[in-house]
Parts: structure tokens; C-alpha cells; sequence
């Protein structure tokens, strides 16, 4: 029998949330294949099986478990046995597999995970709600039945405080959705961020029109000569880092009674995906181009995506550029990501009236960029001088291309 464990995760983890299994008991698996998903407050990784084999025993179905923990057994060349059973519904070669009769109501059609949590708990099938448009029954519609019948035991324990006019009430629906590992970290980074920092924000405007002529210009050709698009993230990027060089604080950080001013550049991308807000990090930004820039960035966010980002992708960033540009956001106040000393926010490009000199106006596209701050390191004079020069580079970008 082998011992499905938690792998070591990383120097400062040592425990994870089973988010789902990809196989179930008595189900065949083949060396390589994905055995179930785990999540950290970080990233998402998957354990594979190292062996072919059958599931035998899965001893932790949901829940948090630490690095080490034995979590399945695997039964090393065995074959799945195959029920003679008829099902009542038509289903999948694979879902036979996976989803078979609840003895004592042939009519049930359950998974063996949803059959164990539901013998567990004490719980009927027959009484379980399915979501499924066939009426199969999985772990998800026993724990949603579980919920249900505690409710009225809790609500018991908690009564609610007298009212000395009492308010007639009506029942409202409501969705009682757990908080992932990695929402629970970013909550707390984000609360750790406004108490432990002095943070401060400062505001400015880009005019894109430079930018936007230059990417219609060279665009198709940048595509063709290097198979990825001519971004704005590139620009921003190029133009941090040589803000970064001239106001090095703002590339620092502070630990307990000293400054460490760092001479790298490793820049924090922030991705939104599916879980929540991630930010890989794009190494040595100061010796990419521009395309190894845009390559880079869309390796980083598809990894995002797809739950794919290593745990060392998401350390070491020494700044962070995010946009809230792309989903409308026309100014907002980024926060820090700690121990980061400075953030930039991009914000979405508006065509607005601008004043050319005392006489002509003129529609332009235009953006707002903002600095979020330490003050306790950074003061006002360096961050908008910092932000003035982001400005300059980005309404002058040929500056970047010829200089790199």
C-alpha cells in the first residue's frame, strides 16, 4: 500500500486546504495523473500519482492538512472491479466509474465520497438534493443537506437579542460561501498593510496619445517579429524601472531599524484570477526588452489563470504595478503589498478635453496614474518626483526604445 502525503510546500508553509479530488475510491489511476488539487495561501499546486495503481482509501476528503500527512492510500496494480449493476440513468464510462447505487435506495445515484460523508454524518441520500440535471449525488449536495440540517441546532445555541419593539422579518435567501486559504491571507496582508504603514497616495495623469500612435505604428510588426502584442504593461514596466534607478527608495524596504535599498529590479504584475488577486513577479525588468517584457508578463498571468504559478514566482518582488484600468476603474488608491514600499495603479484610458496652451483645447486619451507609498521611508517630494518621471517617460516613449 502506498501513502498518498503532503508534498513540503515551502520554507514558510506548512499546511494547505484540499480544494478537490480528482479520483475517487476504487477508481484506476495511471503514474502522472492528477490526484487531487491542494491550496495554500499563495497558489494552487496538484499531486500526482507516482505509481499506477487504484485509489484504496481516501482518509481526508476536504478540510485544511499539513505538510506530511498521509491523505490516501493507493493500491499499487490493482484493477477497479466492475459493477454488474445496471444504472438506472444513462451516464459516462467515466462517471460509472465514479458514481454508483447507494445501497438500500437503487434509485440514488451517488459518488463514493458523497455515500461516506453522508454514512458519516448520518445523513439519507434519499433526502439529499441534487444539482445534477441527472440526479446524481456528489460530496457538494451532502455537505449543502449537512449545512441545512445544523441550522436550526445553531440557531438554537444563538438566539437573537430581545428587541423591545420587535420587527417582523421575512426569510432572505442566503449563500454561505467559506472563505478560501488564499482570500484569508490576502484580507489579513491587506488589514497588515494600512495598520503597519504609513501609507500615502499621489495622483497624476498620463496623456497616451505617444503611446497609442507608437502601438499602431509597430504593432503588427512587433507581433510578427516576436509572437506577442505590443502591451501597455511593457511601457509601464520600462518606465518604473528607470524611475526605480533615480529614486531608489522607492525600491526599498524597511527592516526593523534599517533601509535595505535594493540594486535588482523585480517587478510585481498584479493578475486577477479565478481565486483571487495574485502577483507573479517579473525578474531583472531591467535587462528584458520590450518583447522578452510582454512574453514574460503573459507566461506569468496564464499561469495565473490556470492555477499553474510556483510558489517562487510570487516571491522576492521588490515594487508592484497594477491596473484597474482593465476592468474600467477610471482612479483608485492601490495598497501596498508588503513589505513593498511603493505601488503604481494604472486606471483606464479617457478621452478627455485637454488644455493645449492658454487658447486650444483638445481631446486626448488620457489615463490617471497613482503611487501608493510608505511615508515612512519615502517622503512627498521623492514620490512625486517619482510619479512625475513615470509621467514624462510614458508621454515621451521613444525615450525607453532608444535608451532601453
Amino acid at each position: 500500500m502506498i501513502e498518498i502525503r503532503v508534498p513540503e510546500l515551502a520554507e514558510s508553509i506548512t499546511e494547505a486546504t484540499i480544494v478537490r479530488w480528482a479520483k475517487s475510491e476504487g477508481e484506476p489511476v495511471k503514474q502522472g495523473e492528477v490526484l487531487v488539487e491542494l491550496e495554500t495561501d499563495k497558489v494552487n499546486m496538484e499531486i500526482s500519482a507516482e505509481h499506477d495503481g487504484v485509489i484504496h482509501k481516501i482518509l481526508c476528503l476536504v478540510g485544511t492538512v499539513q505538510v506530511g500527512q498521509v491523505i490516501a492510500l493507493l493500491q499499487e496494480g490493482q484493477e477497479v472491479e466492475k459493477s454488474e449493476e445496471k444504472e438506472p440513468t444513462p451516464v459516462t464510462q467515466k462517471e460509472a466509474r465514479t458514481f454508483v447505487q447507494a445501497a438500500g435506495n437503487p434509485t440514488v445515484i451517488a459518488s463514493p465520497a458523497a455515500r461516506r460523508i453522508a454514512r458519516d454524518l448520518n445523513i439519507p441520500l434519499s433526502q439529499v438534493r441534487s444539482a445534477d440535471p441527472l440526479g446524481r449525488v456528489n460530496a457538494k449536495d451532502v455537505m449543502v443537506m449537512a449545512t441545512e440540517v445544523q441550522k436550526p441546532e445553531i440557531e438554537k445555541t444563538h438566539p437573537e437579542t430581545h428587541l423591545e419593539h420587535p420587527v417582523k422579518s421575512f426569510d432572505k435567501l442566503v449563500d454561505r460561501v467559506p472563505m478560501s486559504k488564499r482570500r484569508q491571507t490576502i484580507a489579513n496582508r491587506l488589514v497588515e498593510a494600512q495598520h503597519n504603514a504609513a501609507m500615502l497616495t499621489t495622483f497624476n495623469e498620463v496623456d497616451m496619445s505617444e503611446i497609442l500612435s507608437l502601438r499602431k505604428r509597430r504593432g503588427e510588426a512587433f507581433l510578427k517579429q516576436h509572437d506577442v502584442k505590443l502591451g501597455f504593461m511593457s511601457f509601464f514596466t520600462k518606465a518604473v524601472v528607470r524611475a526605480l534607478k533615480q529614486y531608489p527608495m522607492v525600491n526599498a524596504e524597511i527592516n526593523e531599524k534599517e533601509f535595505l535599498i535594493k540594486k535588482y529590479y523585480d517587478i510585481g504584475i498584479a493578475v486577477a484570477a479565478e481565486e483571487g488577486l495574485v502577483v507573479p513577479v517579473v525578474r531583472n525588468a531591467d535587462r528584458l526588452n520590450f518583447a522578452e517584457l510582454e512574453q514574460e508578463i503573459v507566461n506569468l498571468a496564464n499561469k495565473a489563470r490556470h492555477n499553474q504559478l510556483r510558489l517562487s514566482d510570487l516571491q522576492g518582488g521588490t515594487f508592484t504595478i497594477t491596473n484597474g484600468g482593465t476592468f474600467g476603474s477610471l482612479m483608485s488608491t492601490p495598497i501596498l503589498n508588503a513589505p513593498q514600499v511603493g505601488i503604481l495603479g494604472m486606471h483606464k484610458i479617457q478621452w478627455r478635453p485637454v488644455a493645449i496652451d492658454e487658447e486650444k483645447m483638445e481631446n486626448r486619451p488620457m489615463m490617471y496614474i497613482a503611487l501608493s507609498y510608505d511615508h515612512r521611508i519615502i517622503d512627498g517630494k521623492e514620490a512625486v518626483g517619482f510619479l512625475v518621471k513615470v509621467k514624462e517617460l510614458l508621454e515621451d516613449p521613444e525615450v525607453l526604445l532608444i535608451e532601453g
